[in-house]
């Protein structure tokens, strides 16, 4: 597998890093992978995916949303609508550089992402979402405890797996804004649905949701006993084998 460290312009203009992973030999298709919600690039799910669809001849696209990882940018100024902004931008950068996404990938709040932002990349056939929720607002419960304060004094400090971030008002009336249900009814391209049924962080009604508002071409892997970010290393090559199973009927 080869591997280069890039950086492109977001759709806010800040420096995003990113890294491609590409096949030995030759590439039969570009995919874009948008990690979880404040997660990065590397978290091991993205990076084991990544990694395993390079042994199908597929490179893979994974990016520091703004505001996370090694990006620029303030994560307090983000919000639903910049990522989904950020994800065209990085299709964008692909389509310029080497050759647009055919396939768009999204974990957990990034796979909600891809279903937002799959109709502004005409060449995408395909799409997958691991652990999605059906709406972005579900991750306003990860801090519900919080809502009134940030509604009273314009954000707060919240803690987000361990880590502290500040979460303005604007971002949860950014989330509250989006009707996904329509864009997944609009989607136009093969859906895959993945999801665990005993994930305790995105529950597995949200991909019921999402699988019944999609249109045929449209497929459901239950994932078993996986948990939400595929720590473990054979469900993460598990799901990328799975993906380039599915996807080759699109793709190629």
């Amino acid at each position: 597998m080869k591997s280069l460290r890039l950086e492109f312009i977001g759709a806010h203009g800040h420096q995003l890093a990113a890294r491609l992973d590409g096949p030995d030999g030759e590439v039969k298709a570009y995919a874009l992978f948008a990690h979880c919600f404040t997660c990065g690039k590397d978290v091991f799910a993205a990076r084991r995916v990544a990694e395993a669809l390079t042994d199908h001849g597929i490179a893979v696209l994974r990016f520091d949303f703004t505001g996370l990882g090694a990006s620029g940018g303030e994560f307090a100024d983000t919000n639903f609508s910049s990522n989904v902004d950020d994800l065209v931008a990085a299709a964008d950068f692909l389509r310029e550089n080497y050759q647009a996404p055919r396939l768009l990938i999204g974990h957990s709040l990034g796979g909600a992402a891809a279903l937002a932002a799959a109709d502004q990349m005409p060449e995408v056939k395909a799409v997958v979402t691991i652990a999605a929720p059906s709406h972005p607002t579900y991750v306003t419960g990860m801090f519900s405890q919080h809502l009134d304060e940030i509604a009273r004094a314009g954000e707060a400090e919240v803690q987000l797996a361990g880590r502290p971030f500040r979460i303005q008002q604007q971002f949860v009336e950014d989330a509250e804004g989006h009707n996904l249900k329509l864009k997944i009814a609009g989607l136009r391209r093969a859906l895959l649905v993945m999801h665990a049924p005993g994930d305790d962080t995105v529950a597995l009604g949200n991909a019921m949701e999402i699988f019944t508002a999609a249109k045929h071409p449209k497929s459901f892997i239950s994932l078993d006993d996986a948990d939400h970010l595929l720590t473990g290393r054979e469900d993460a090559i598990y799901v990328a084998n799975l993906i380039a199973m599915w996807a080759d009927r699109y793709l190629f």
